[in-house]
């Protein structure tokens, strides 16, 4: 009898610790209705917010920038990160997010000091060795003869130290391969060795590898061998067509390149990327100017992902069409807004001069 006494003695001393612990925890949520009506359910709602408070809270500051740099808000990203200090130990992939918002932004020397400050900190991650890479090559596409000899070895060993350090990693090998094709030789450049790379990348995947040939066999001018490349790529992958498009494009192929384009819309009528494309092919071609301009404007609605074509791009071919219409003034407000948007885009200034006089 004295134990049965006990165990409701216990009983009801928990249950009402666990009442006040539910009312501290209304109090808390501001929902008191609900614990009064239905302590059950409020005890599942009061768990869930709870979890929810915890997980909030768990989230490092890089996870939470991260977070906001995919979700496309840069601003709110460089605000955490560059409250990141030099002793943290999530500097270095601070550093590193803020070279990839600098990157974006077209601000490459940025990009290149944040890069090399993630390397310095942390040299045994190779996005932090591909990215450096890639600033360099960046900057060095609008540098003298005397500044590219100086970073050609750099943006050469940062690829390298990135395949080293993970050799699954695909992009680093696509970029050694441009640097073997545009490099001389001695230099590094080697068309054996961007050959040799392909192969590689073929092992890791066969349809990037096929890819990466037929840029080599394109560059060489052997134009049917990166044909075959080509096609081979998109029977192993199909969400490669655009690519094969693009070349049918640079060799001046319109024809089939707008099939192939309006093939990829036809089973997938969201693929923004290839209805820019349509428009993209149609400007320079002349071509198809009326179902340029068409999708040309319906992707002036859509909010572009990263590595998306952009606005501005999109405005700038539009204007393209209109010039090619003769709509100049139509043309020349087109032009002006692209390079509002993005004032580097060349095509677009030259534009605005020629049609202009």
């Amino acid at each position: 009898m004295y134990h049965e006494l006990r165990r409701v003695s216990l009983r009801n001393h928990q249950d009402i610790l666990m009442h006040a612990a539910l009312w501290v925890c209304a109090t808390i949520v501001g929902d008191y209705s609900s614990f009064i009506i239905n302590p059950g359910s409020f005890v599942k709602k009061t768990c869930l917010f709870l979890l929810l408070s915890i997980s909030v809270s768990a989230q490092t500051s890089i996870e939470k920038a991260r977070k906001l740099y995919e979700e496309r808000k840069p601003a709110e990203a460089k605000k955490i990160l560059s409250g990141i200090k030099d002793d943290d130990k999530e500097f270095a992939a601070a550093q590193y997010y803020q070279g990839r918002i600098a990157f974006d932004e077209k601000n490459y020397d940025d990009a290149q000091e944040f890069f090399e400050e993630a390397v310095d900190a942390n040299d045994k991650v190779a996005q932090y060795q591909n990215w450096l890479g890639n600033s360099y090559g960046q900057i060095a596409g609008d540098a003298n003869v005397i500044k590219q000899g100086m970073l050609a070895p750099k943006m050469k060993n940062a690829w390298e130290r990135a395949v080293a350090l993970d050799p699954a990693y695909i992009e680093p090998r696509e970029s050694l391969i441009q640097f073997y094709l545009q490099a001389p030789s001695f230099m590094g450049g080697s068309t054996d060795k961007a050959k040799e790379m392909a192969s590689q990348i073929r092992k890791l995947n066969a349809a990037r590898g096929h890819l990466q040939m037929g840029t080599i066999y394109a560059k060489e001018k052997q134009l049917d061998q990166a044909e075959k490349e080509f096609v081979e790529m998109v029977r192993l992958d199909p969400t490669h067509l655009p690519r094969l498009a693009s070349y049918y494009v640079t060799q001046k192929q319109f024809d089939k390149a707008f099939t192939l384009y309006e093939e990829t819309v036809k089973k997938n009528p969201q693929d923004m990327a290839s209805i820019y494309q349509i428009g993209k092919t149609s400007a320079p071609s002349g071509q198809k100017l009326e179902r340029g301009e068409e999708c040309l404007k319906e992707y002036l609605l859509y909010s572009p992902k990263q590595n998306e074509p952009s606005l501005a791009g999109a405005n700038m071919r539009l204007a393209q069409i209109n010039e090619k219409k003769g709509n100049k003034i139509e043309a020349k407000r087109l032009y002006e807004l692209a390079l509002k948007l993005d004032a580097s885009l060349k095509e677009a200034s030259d534009g605005l001069q020629r049609i202009s006089k």
